[in-house]
């Protein structure tokens, strides 16, 4: 579904401005295919276990230029590429529709997030400061408005892809209160580190038996190597996927001795 919002959001912006709506629809889709089970969760995983920083958006270029088609890749264009590429991190994407999607993702996500940490428990809508309800608006669909109508707005009348000081100001007030309230809340830092034991057992599962890991993923042992194989194989599994693999390997089936 946030795959699916971003590039609603991102579709709605290009048009407006008119710009290449199926440049940012491809890369809307695309953007997010490396991304690991358990968000950033995973990608600490990831890195602890391959000894080397693990980027999803990186992962994602490599999905589809490389893991697609059995290892032939999706041929995309050289733009779609680097709007893929430049999501996230600190890589501008060079294309107005790559920087429009990198903004619609930031929309989407924290809006997203919001929702979650509803229906988790850990906020109601109400906690948002004031301050940052009366510019944005208290709720999901409010604020998504207010950020996509304002970017539209603002880019128009200055000709630079932007949103008012304010509204941006709002934006980036309201990601620091995700971070204080949701991202560090000793409740979601508690699944996270669950998230991460599942993740490093599934590698060291199948590190010690690569048999195990889908014939499709076999022949690529020879050039690209275990970890290498592994990680493309766990990075793109689902949550709900990764933890079915973990409960099948780890877990015993209900038993009674007679």
């Amino acid at each position: 579904t946030h795959t699916l919002e971003v590039s609603r959001i991102a579709r709605t912006i290009c048009r407006a401005l008119r710009l290449n709506e199926d440049l940012a629809e491809a890369a809307a889709y695309g953007h997010d295919l490396g991304h690991t089970p358990f968000g950033h969760a995973g990608e600490a995983a990831l890195t602890d276990m391959m000894g080397t920083p693990f980027h999803h958006n990186e992962q994602s270029l490599r999905v589809v230029d490389k893991l697609e088609r059995d290892g032939d890749g999706l041929n995309l264009t050289y733009e779609v590429r680097m709007a893929i590429l430049g999501h996230t991190g600190s890589r501008i994407p060079e294309t107005l529709e790559g920087q429009v999607v990198r903004t619609s993702d930031r929309i989407a996500y924290i809006n997203h997030d919001i929702d979650d940490a509803i229906r988790a428990g850990i906020l109601s809508e109400s906690d948002i400061p004031r301050e940052i309800a009366d510019v944005l608006g208290s709720s999901h669909s409010a604020r998504i408005n207010t950020l996509v109508e304002n970017m539209i707005a603002n880019t128009q009348n200055t000709g630079v892809l932007s949103m008012q000081p304010e509204v941006a100001a709002a934006m980036d007030s309201l990601r620091s209160f995700m971070f204080d309230r949701v991202y560090t809340n000793p409740v979601a830092k508690g699944e996270e580190s669950k998230a991460k034991d599942i993740m490093r057992k599934l590698f060291d599962y199948y590190y010690t038996h690569p048999d195990k890991l889908p014939e499709d993923f076999i022949p690529q042992l020879d050039f690209d190597g275990i970890s290498r194989t592994i990680c493309d194989y766990i990075a793109g599994m689902t949550d709900k996927y990764a933890i079915y693999k973990y409960s099948e390997i780890f877990i015993p089936t209900a038993w009674q001795v007679r």
